[in-house]
């Protein structure tokens, strides 16, 4: 049975990207450090969005002297493909095509990605004959 992933609010998306691109597990200074690079926040505002990923099981924390060290529970893919979908479906009724028109709505797609996308769709096909 696959587990629902809850869509993140961007403050805690922030934290769940500086997780998912170092290596985990992380203390809240180091987190602090790397998105303190984009945006400032308190260390408490910090604290507070890792205490709500660790409810959410988005994380978990382990104690290690006075600190916590954070490790990722859900990968950046299991949540991409959650978000994709729950876009896919509500937004664009679960049309692949209505979804890449609205990306290039006004603009011409270049050779590349229209090959890429072609091959992708090729690739599907074969999986489903087999």
């Amino acid at each position: 049975m696959k587990k629902t992933i809850s869509r993140l609010p961007d403050s805690e998306l922030d934290i769940m990207l500086v997780l998912w691109n170092h290596e985990p597990p992380m203390g809240r200074l180091e987190i602090e450090r790397v998105v303190n690079e984009k945006k400032k926040l308190a260390p408490t505002t910090i604290l507070s969005l890792l205490t709500r990923l660790e409810k959410k099981g988005f994380v978990s924390a382990k104690k290690e002297g006075k600190m916590n060290l954070y490790t990722p529970l859900v990968t950046q893919e299991e949540y991409q493909q959650q978000e994709s979908r729950s876009v896919l479906e509500k937004l664009y009724g679960n049309s692949l095509k209505r979804f890449v028109n609205a990306l290039y709505q006004g603009e011409k797609m270049k050779k590349e990605d229209i090959q890429e996308l072609s091959d992708f769709l090729k690739e599907m096909e074969e999986d489903q004959e087999e």
